[in-house]
């Protein structure tokens, strides 16, 4: 049974995912300004947000070196400092090379605290004794909506002025948490209930790596929308507004999804739920790019994101199934592979082709995951 300090521990954490999601947002709703204000063509924006994909590499796996129990409350402030501050960095770049630096030091820090809030909830959901972890994910959806939100109707201010504000603001929130952050290294007692002490239902390695394909399929989608979503719009004549509003509508399509889909999970299984909003998704984006409108652009990324929202909590479900932490690690490291390599990957497609071509990728890796669901999710579960 959770105690007060877990149901702390749970808000505080639910607060990082929020503002991970928010300052995410942010960063890829003003990615046209950022493009515009260092005169960056399409090849230049790829350089600078493979820059970002490679610090961020760098972060995961020196968060994942330091990431026990004692150490994460320092790294989860720090991680939240540095990326605030870092997102300021990125607000007053001006040139190539001074972007190219400072989306280096973004995704570092974004890599740092992403692994250490991943812990950090892994280890209250140990405590909790039940699955908290959709929860936490949905409120990162929910600070990505509120970021895009926040950027939209800030779109004529400049980016730097949002960048330093939102940066500020969070930063000060970082602050505030720091003895609550404190007390976060003993939320890691084992669970006690009637599994405990049986051996982990793993699944075979091939279903495994599997299950790691399909999610580094899937965070490639989530890539794509939180670097290119904006960039779409703006290619198709939208106004900064409304290209803002891109990841938005995405970010609140996935949040409702992922507040449902436990529910949805229970009722109908997660191999049906997951193949039907990958079929759902696929639709979704190729409409989207094909049609060439704003308003079809729009819903396209909103059914992308409602598609996609169970996708990867269930992956990680199936293959921590029975507390296979081991599993859920190489889950969960190669999704991030598809999350960072995947809008880079997009704009070097852009480059040789279409942005509207490129973006048909992650439609085509979503019809994937619908074709492979059911025997990545089958009898994977305890």
């Amino acid at each position: 049974m959770e105690s007060v300090s877990d149901r702390h521990s749970r808000a505080l954490l639910t607060g990082y995912f929020l503002g991970l999601g928010a300052i995410m947002a942010v960063w890829g709703a003003r990615m046209p300004a950022v493009q515009q204000a260092a005169h960056l063509s399409t090849a230049g924006l790829a350089l600078v947000l493979l820059a970002a994909a490679v610090g961020m590499v760098a972060g995961l796996q020196l968060g994942g070196r330091y990431a026990r129990p004692a150490r994460l409350p320092t790294l989860l402030s720090t991680g939240a400092l540095a990326l605030a501050g870092c997102l300021v960095l990125v607000g007053q770049g001006e040139s190539l090379s001074a972007l190219l630096a400072a989306a280096l030091a973004f995704g570092l820090a974004h890599g740092v605290l992403d692994v250490a809030a991943n812990t950090a909830a892994v280890r209250c959901q140990t405590a909790f004794g039940r699955p908290i972890m959709s929860g936490l994910h949905a409120a990162y959806s929910l600070g990505a909506l509120a970021g895009a939100a926040l950027a939209a109707l800030t779109s004529h201010a400049a980016h730097s002025t949002l960048f330093t504000a939102t940066g500020a603001i969070l930063a000060g929130l970082a602050i505030a948490a720091v003895p609550v952050t404190r007390s976060l290294s003993g939320a890691d007692r084992p669970a006690m209930g009637a599994d405990a002490g049986k051996p982990p239902l793993v699944p075979s390695p091939g279903k495994l790596w599997l299950l790691a394909a399909l999610a580094a399929a899937s965070l490639l989608g989530e890539g794509a929308a939180a670097d290119w979503a904006a960039v779409h719009l703006h290619t198709l004549g939208a106004p900064t507004a409304a290209s803002a509003t891109a990841f938005a509508l995405y970010s609140a399509a996935m949040a409702a999804g992922r507040l449902t889909g436990d529910r949805l999970t229970a009722a109908f299984g997660a191999p049906t739920v997951v193949r039907a909003g990958a079929v759902l998704a696929t639709a979704g984006l190729t409409i989207g790019v094909i049609g060439s409108s704003t308003p079809l652009a729009l819903a396209g990324w909103a059914v992308f994101g409602l598609g996609l929202s169970t996708t990867v909590p269930s992956l990680i479900t199936a293959a921590g199934a029975g507390g296979a932490k081991a599993a859920v690690a190489t889950v969960t490291a190669t999704g991030y592979l598809g999350l960072l390599a995947g809008p880079a990957l997009i704009g070097a497609l852009a480059s040789a082709t279409a942005l509207s071509t490129a973006l048909l990728l992650p439609a085509l890796l979503a019809a994937a995951v619908a074709a492979l669901a059911h025997r990545a999710l089958e009898n994977t579960t305890p």
